[in-house]
């Protein structure tokens, strides 16, 4: 089994993660189980309850069935692994688990995630657990999920739930969000995470990616006293690619074992992974201060290596940074291959209505780049036959208006708009004449006008309209599913494009 804990706890409190609900927690509460520290043993403390416990406790069960909890993760991500942490329950542990996950969007009220409608999968199987110990579990599930539900079987206490794994944020909300586009490149809630490290002998270099200011010096990255040659450094993968354009090195607590100076060098994974490039020459640091410098290299980068000499202590490192659109289409498409089927599903039929394309292109994945995707989506088009073809059309609204007769999603409709601007702002007269050349062309051959719209005035689209009922049924059929195929191609980029 690979030491999945190196991973991040995507459960950690400290990032935002929740105890929503559970169906019992008679003698400790849900909420001990994602708190950071330890749990501990108090000897003589006692509630109205029983035994005072740290950890989540439920009554001793009297029909079928079992207890669970649902927990929201601090940051989306693929599972890699969970730790079930029973200290300090020997003869009230639970004798299995499992787990279960789904993604829900951003703000899924409490009632929502804990109703039947939910689909949960199961990423943990019903599984053994051993009473004051810390039991570990390898998850194999690749999907991104954001809530779990954890089920004892058939009653009990565990102590503390630990989930790691790969971040994966909503990069759409992410960038809405930033201040002109500089976000965190390196902040675990973006997805940076460690590669690598010298030393981490008394703390781990994870804390120097974490939200908020540092608790105290052992809330940091601090390595043992170097008595040799050489210094201290760690590498981060950044959570997507970016132009840096500030570093803020933040020594806050550290006062007596601080670096004396540090630097930076950047590599982006695109060319060589180890051509490293140094964007901040070694800088004299100082105790307990927060340092900003100004980045002006421009160049961009997907991994940076921070050296400190010849060691000690930092509480924080911040890497602000422009998001390349390299960088974007990666993260776009790492989501859409994390995403779970039934999303997936959806997702793509935002690109193009017909569902056997949809349930083709998903059956694909993982895509490796955006060119084996688009050709994975070409070729599962040529595939299609004529029924296949008209639902696809039946998603888009007829040229000139908003709404289409089989109600698209949300983003398609938004897209449609977007395709169609230029016909939107055109004169009344011209909109009707095309509202009755559209009229004509669905009485001629059973279906709407489907025509690739983006950067096409209305005039156009009347030429095209003219020309085209010229054709024969069977034809203009190859001819409007060589449209649909040029709209799911940019449907595709688009998607791919935060």
């Amino acid at each position: 089994m690979s030491d999945f804990r190196q991973w991040v706890d995507l459960a950690s409190e400290r990032l935002g993660a929740r105890v929503l609900a559970a169906n019992d927690e008679f003698f400790a509460p849900k909420n001990n189980l994602l708190k950071p520290a330890k749990p501990v043993w108090i000897e003589e403390k006692y509630t109205d309850r029983g035994k005072w416990m740290d950890g989540w406790e439920t009554r001793r069960r009297r029909t079928p069935g079992f207890d669970w909890c649902i927990v929201q993760l601090g940051i989306p991500g693929i599972l890699r692994g969970v730790v079930v942490d029973t200290s300090f329950f020997k003869g009230n542990y639970p004798e299995h688990c499992s787990v279960d996950a789904c993604a829900l969007a951003d703000g899924a009220r409490v009632e929502e995630v804990s109703s039947d409608a939910i689909r949960w999968a199961e990423v943990l199987p019903k599984s053994a657990l051993k009473g004051d110990t810390q039991n570990c579990f390898e998850i194999g599930d690749s999907h991104r999920y954001t809530h779990l539900r954890f089920n004892i079987y058939p009653d009990g206490g565990v102590a503390r739930l630990r989930v790691h794994g790969e971040a994966l944020p909503d990069w759409k909300r992410v960038l809405a969000l930033a201040e002109a586009a500089c976000i965190d490149l390196a902040a675990i809630a973006n997805g940076g995470r460690v590669l690598d490290s010298s030393d981490k002998f008394f703390s781990a270099p994870q804390n120097l990616l974490m939200p908020a200011r540092s608790a105290h010096m052992g809330d940091g990255w601090e390595t043992r006293r170097r008595r040799g040659p050489g210094h201290d450094w760690v590498i981060i993968r950044l959570g997507i690619a970016g132009v840096l354009r500030q570093v803020e090195v933040d020594t806050s607590h550290f006062k007596g074992n601080f670096p004396e100076s540090c630097s930076l060098e950047v590599c982006d994974s695109a060319g060589s992974p180890h051509a490293w490039k140094e964007v901040l020459p070694r800088t004299l640091l100082q105790a307990d201060s927060v340092h900003r410098f100004e980045i002006t290299d421009g160049a961009s980068a997907s991994q940076v290596r921070f050296n400190i000499y010849p060691d000690g202590g930092v509480a924080r490192l911040r890497i602000y940074g422009v998001p390349t659109r390299e960088g974007r289409i990666a993260e776009g498409l790492r989501g859409l291959n994390a995403l779970p089927d039934e999303a997936a599903r959806a997702a793509l039929l935002n690109c193009c209505g017909s569902s056997a394309w949809a349930e083709r292109v998903r059956a694909r994945r993982p895509f490796h780049d955006p060119a084996q995707l688009l050709d994975g989506a070409r070729e599962a088009g040529e595939k299609l036959g004529e029924n296949d073809w008209l639902e696809a059309f039946n998603h888009h609204p007829k040229i000139g208006e908003r709404k289409a007769a089989g109600g698209p999603p949300e983003q398609a409709r938004q897209w449609s708009e977007q395709e169609q601007r230029s016909v939107a702002n055109s004169a009344p007269h011209l909109l009707d004449e095309l509202a009755n050349a559209n009229q004509r062309y669905q009485a001629r051959f059973g279906y709407i006008f489907i025509v690739c719209a983006s950067g096409k005035s209305t005039e156009e689209m009347l030429a095209l309209l003219g020309e085209r009922m010229k054709n024969d049924p069977e034809t203009e059929l190859r001819v409007a599913a060589g449209e649909q195929q040029k709209i799911m191609r940019l449907r595709l980029e688009k998607m791919l494009d935060l």
